[in-house]
């Protein structure tokens, strides 16, 4: 199988890596020059010809991505995307592509694991998501580093959050509901951000998504007076600094709770964020390559088939991924 992956940024790389080591024929597009063991194409992945691929990655930037996504689903591709666009590929106009869509850690498996719940338990009273990649100590300045685009985490910090309350959907500014939690140990906070996308329609009394960030790091985002090009240097992503990736999804039904929680401190030089969302995307593009998942239309994760999910899961544990589920 020809798999081509588009962008090769600190996630599209490890995927594309990862995918090559599974024994695909795999080729890199990117604008930038890339390090890797696939073939490499230095060429605009938009305008480039697609028409040998079985199956394409879209691992561009969030600011592109819906675009690039539009011009593969027109031309009738295969597409397992991961550009967290602020525009949901659910509203691309009809076209002979099928898309597999948000397939990180959250959005992407933080919906599987509700999907999980939801059709074991039915409707649920309370979902909350919390999740976020940190550095593993904090600092005197940002207590931060961006493990993806640093451009798409401004979007997170900027964008009205998308929530259900009281059983209808209800749209807050991000960073509402600020709070104090406990990450594992760790004393964090978490406020709301727009990560629910199409897990909103999954019926619920109460949903919400939260980032967290080590104390005080939103409160500086909010009264600086850097643009964005200077806290994208600000930001600017220390692989030589320990970091962390951490996750908790709560489910509530009736009577019945499940929670999972996530983490990861990454491993043999790739960071957590891309070991935790490049594989989870890794383990759908094994799962599509294998079975005819869709043959047609536009899928969010929590499409996917139980056995699907539970291959996912087992695939970040192999790899070292915690996952304890209560």
């Amino acid at each position: 199988m020809r798999i081509h992956c588009l962008g090769g940024g600190l996630v599209g790389s490890f995927v594309t890596r990862k995918l090559h080591e599974a024994g695909f024929e795999v080729h890199l597009y990117d604008i930038v020059e890339r390090t890797t063991p696939a073939y490499f194409h230095l060429e605009d992945a938009t305008k480039a010809d697609h028409s040998l691929a079985d199956l394409l990655v879209n691992m561009v930037p969030g600011s592109i991505g819906h675009a690039v996504l539009k011009n593969l689903h027109q031309k009738g591709h295969r597409i397992v995307d991961l550009s967290f666009s602020e525009t949901t590929p659910d509203q691309l106009p009809d076209g002979p592509g099928v898309v597999l869509w948000d397939v990180g850690i959250a959005p992407g498996l933080s919906n599987m694991l509700v999907a999980l719940a939801h059709r074991e338990l039915g409707h649920l009273d309370k979902v909350s998501i919390k999740v976020g990649g940190n550095p593993s100590q904090p600092d005197e300045a940002w207590s931060y580093m961006a493990p993806f685009s640093p451009h798409d985490v401004i979007a997170e910090y900027t964008r009205p959050a998308r929530i259900v309350r009281d059983g209808s959907i209800a749209v807050v500014p991000a960073m509402e509901n600020l709070h104090t939690i406990d990450a594992s140990g760790r004393v964090m906070e978490a406020f709301l951000t727009d990560g629910l996308r199409s897990l909103i329609d999954i019926p619920a009394t109460s949903m919400g998504e939260y980032t967290v960030r080590w104390p005080g790091h939103i409160q500086r985002y909010q009264t600086s007076e850097l643009n964005p090009d200077e806290l994208v240097d600000a930001w600017r992503f220390d692989p030589k600094r320990p970091e962390f990736t951490w996750m908790e999804v709560r489910v509530e039904a009736g009577t019945e709770t499940r929670i999972w929680t996530v983490e990861d401190k990454g491993s043999d030089g790739d960071s957590s964020m891309a070991r935790t969302t490049g594989l989870v995307t890794v383990a759908c593009v094994m799962a599509w390559s294998q079975n005819d998942l869709f043959s047609s239309g536009i899928h969010p994760p929590e499409e996917l088939p139980s056995e699907v999910i539970h291959e996912v899961i087992r695939t970040l544990k192999e790899h070292g991924v915690s996952i304890q589920a209560n």
